[in-house]
């Protein structure tokens, strides 16, 4: 059953990510969005832990929130596609379950 997992809080204040990537099955994807967006930027602490994940997941990044933030595409790390919120549903119609890690 592929799941679509998301993610709303920042790597760096909650276990929110950590605790996802953890559960997450091959073949799933994860959803950054709100404050989990943190998560897709390079050159953070958290890098690592994402580009783990992307050989076994594929990692998404909600555009607006980025924006939002005043963050750029451009510091997202390579591998994370970034959607907007068309994209969102469309990820939300092609998975069976939608899990959120709050």
């Amino acid at each position: 059953m592929s799941t679509l997992h998301t993610v709303n809080k920042s790597p760096f204040e909650k276990t929110s990510l950590a605790a996802c990537l953890g559960h997450a099955s091959a073949g799933s994807a994860v959803l950054l969005l709100e404050d989990g967006v943190y998560a897709a930027l390079a050159q953070t602490s958290a890098e690592a832990q994402v580009k783990g994940a992307l050989d076994s997941v594929k990692v998404y990044v909600l555009g607006p929130d980025l924006q939002a933030r005043g963050l750029s595409e451009e510091r997202v790390i390579p591998g994370i596609s970034v959607v907007d919120y068309a994209g969102f549903v469309d990820l939300a119609a092609e998975h069976e379950k939608v899990q959120a890690w709050l």
